[in-house]
């Protein structure tokens, strides 16, 4: 005989895993299609220069009063125009990775805004951690492995 407790609770985990399932996804859909927007030339991997031109154009957009600084409000506007919670995501889930954290991490000079070359530097290091194989370009899987690892703080 079964416990219709018990039976009632699996289909209710069933339930929230299968809720769950969208966000990963989505997650890896995203992630597909950053890696072929950065990929420019279609070779199948991001070279550093599709890299370079990506975390550019990135910047730009955030600097909305293009003042060549990026403070915690244009960042989050950023996020919000193109659909993002102003916290972070990964795989639908929050982390506390929020825009003052990113910008706390790259802000040399303690103002409390980034600069160009402020976010030339951060994006440098972000590339050569996340060029795990060190072969001066990023495969998909490396591009996806980084951006979560960053996107959790580590």
């Amino acid at each position: 005989m079964t416990n219709p407790w018990l039976k009632l609770s699996g289909i209710g985990l069933a339930g929230l895993l299968a809720l769950g399932a969208p966000a990963v996804a989505l997650a890896d859909d995203d992630a597909g299609a950053r890696f072929k927007a950065m990929d420019t030339n279609s070779d199948g991997k991001i070279s550093e220069a599709e890299f370079d031109a990506s975390a550019k154009s990135k910047f730009e957009s955030m600097d909305s009063n293009h003042d060549g600084r990026v403070t915690v409000t244009e960042m989050d506007a950023f996020k919000a125009s193109i659909g993002k919670e102003v916290k972070e995501t990964d795989k639908g889930w929050p982390t506390a990775y929020s825009s003052a954290d990113k910008i706390k991490k790259l802000d040399t000079n303690g103002d409390g805004a980034l600069t160009v070359a402020e976010y030339q530097a951060g994006k440098d290091t972000k590339f050569g951690d996340m060029d795990t194989n060190k072969d001066g370009s990023l495969s998909k899987s490396e591009l996806k492995a980084g951006h979560a690892k960053h996107k959790s703080g580590k």
